[in-house]
């Protein structure tokens, strides 16, 4: 079920309900914050983003709506890898601290 916000004949905002399930990289997957999206779930909107470029006709419609989405995507993506690789960075020294320390006095002294 798809909700989409219309205007009625006042101007006034309605929302136009649909028992139809739309396909994978409508607009109803655009409204969907990509914050909320796990890493592995952006990914795959992502390909399905792409994969719509290469295998069909473009409809002129959605090619900027699906670009903004594409570029949100990555922009998420990569600020997510790069949080990542500064915690694995902060993590990684402690960690080898960590197993020198646990490893004792060194036998290498005379």
């Amino acid at each position: 079920m798809t909700s989409r916000q219309h205007r009625d004949q006042q101007g006034a905002p309605s929302t136009v309900t649909s028992t139809t399930p739309s396909p994978p990289g409508t607009t109803d997957a655009l409204a969907v914050p990509v914050s909320s999206l796990s890493y592995a779930e952006a990914s795959r909107e992502l390909d399905a983003i792409v994969a719509f470029f290469e295998d069909s006709e473009v409809d002129v419609d959605q090619l900027v709506t699906k670009l903004q989405r594409a570029t949100a995507l990555v922009d998420e993506l990569d600020r997510r890898l790069r949080a990542t690789t500064a915690q694995v960075e902060e993590l990684v020294p402690k960690l080898a601290e960590a197993s020198r320390s646990d490893a004792g006095p060194s036998t290498d002294e005379p």
